[in-house]
């Protein structure tokens, strides 16, 4: 690894029974087959990388979630994002600051193979399971992003995470908010849940975590996201996904992208928001 120290390097083998992961294209296999705990549709990720770069929604929230873990952990020397899909946060991460060790976790190839192509050689990527610990006490922080609400048991994933932080290490998390928000959009995304304001909280306490900061996030396109569930229950959900998600017109998503920033500008100066329709919470391990 360029600059990095790997938590599995090829030759690794565990010290108490010398088992040793497969490998498939420079990637240890650590999730049981067939079983993924996120219960996330592979598919989606040509799509989801193909407008990543220029959509609205993604590359402000990066910033956000970059500019959270140098705000809140800036002693950090190692960070892990479990569920990094096809690398466009961890690759965001990886720019932010020179690292001793940063890896991440996804169960699907699909998603994988595409965030090698990202972050090349500056971050450690592993398949693995987000319901499974892959270490203990190795991250300075933990990213997790939109992954919790695809598991049925979210507090069973922060308990792990926990696990593998070091001591007083932090985590970040994003995830969907509002119950109210529910479409047909979250049952094709796999989401178990959305969360209600405080719910996330309540969760990272019961799991000794102590909460730094917590905002709403998509404030400013609530009206717009509503507006936009509600049209959407009238389509097909493959068209439904494709047009009304991924690729809004050129000026739209300029205004769009101008409102988010907006957003992450407060956040990062420390001003919580009340609604909207992800949460984004910084909280630190007890």
């Amino acid at each position: 690894m360029d600059s990095t120290e790997a938590i599995f390097p090829p030759q690794w083998a565990c010290p108490h029974c010398a088992h040793r992961p497969a490998w498939r294209d420079g990637i240890a296999q650590l999730a049981p087959a067939g079983h993924d705990g996120a219960r996330y549709d592979p598919s989606a990720y040509p799509l989801l990388a193909a407008a990543e770069d220029r959509h609205f929604w993604f590359a402000p929230r990066a910033r956000l979630i970059a500019g959270l873990v140098d705000k809140f952990f800036p002693h950090a020397r190692s960070a892990l994002e479990i569920g990094c899909g096809t690398g466009f946060v961890l690759a965001e991460l990886a720019r932010a600051r020179p690292w001793r060790r940063i890896a991440g976790t996804d169960f699907h190839p699909e998603g994988l193979a595409i965030a090698r192509s990202r972050v090349g050689s500056a971050a450690e990527l592993l398949q693995a399971d987000a319901c499974h610990a892959i270490a203990t006490d190795a991250f300075d922080v933990i990213g997790l992003f939109d992954v919790i609400e695809h598991v049925p048991d979210d507090r069973a994933v922060l308990a792990l995470a926990r696990r593998t932080l070091t001591a007083r290490g932090g985590i970040v998390l994003a995830v969907p908010q509002h119950p109210w928000l529910w479409s047909r959009a979250d049952e094709a995304a796999g989401h178990v849940r959305r969360y209600r304001r405080g719910e996330l909280e309540l969760a990272l306490v019961a799991t000794r975590f102590r909460v730094l900061f917590s905002t709403s996030y998509v404030m400013t396109l609530l009206p717009v996201m509503a507006a936009s569930r509600g049209l959407a229950r009238r389509k097909p959900a493959a068209v439904r996904q494709h047009e009304d998600e991924f690729t809004p017109p050129r000026v739209i998503n300029a205004i769009l992208r101008a409102a988010l920033e907006l957003e992450v500008n407060l956040a990062l100066r420390g001003i919580a928001l009340p609604v909207g329709g992800s949460r984004i919470v910084v909280a630190e391990k007890q």
